[in-house]
């Protein structure tokens, strides 16, 4: 979709008033930037490379995780059901991407790790994930990337706080 019609597509942020609370409008806004963000990713991890964002999310936890990870430890980390986790691994297990090795503390799990292919492909997808997030927030200077974060940080712990 051209900018101009992905601008005009009714989004999270369409729904609040301005008589809304700032703090709802705030997150709504939030949640319409991420939504948008994650769709072009989404999309172009498909294109490029034929994958999916979850797919990629797991890799990425393999990737920082040479030894590799349980799948209950797998499970936790990207938040999902052992169903889903265990589809995906499957999924990239016949691709040669991830192994299963034996856990030796338990035989009934297995260590999932990222093969030398898998490793190389991921480099590959993380690479390019990179430079789209580059592109997708280059509107902003590198003073306004400081200030978000820094207040991004802010609004984090405050968050952090809150449900303490």
């Amino acid at each position: 979709m051209p900018p101009a019609d992905a601008a005009r597509r009714p989004d999270r942020e369409t729904i609040a008033r301005t008589a809304d609370h700032r703090a709802l409008r705030i997150w709504l806004r939030l949640l319409t930037c991420t939504q948008l963000i994650e769709r072009e990713v989404r999309s172009r991890l498909r294109e490029r490379f034929a994958t999916t964002l979850p797919r990629f999310d797991l890799m990425a936890q393999l990737e920082r995780h040479r030894g590799g990870l349980k799948m209950n430890e797998l499970s936790r980390l990207l938040m999902v059901t052992g169903g889903n986790v265990t589809a995906i691994v499957d999924q990239l297990e016949a691709e040669r991407l991830v192994e299963r090795l034996s856990e030796p503390a338990d035989r009934r799990a297995f260590r999932i790790r990222l093969t030398k292919v898998g490793e190389r492909a991921f480099g590959e997808m993380a690479r390019a994930h990179e430079e789209w997030i580059v592109e997708l927030l280059g509107g902003l200077s590198r003073s306004e990337h400081e200030a978000l974060l820094a207040l991004l940080a802010r609004v984090k712990s405050s968050a952090v706080e809150a449900v303490s």
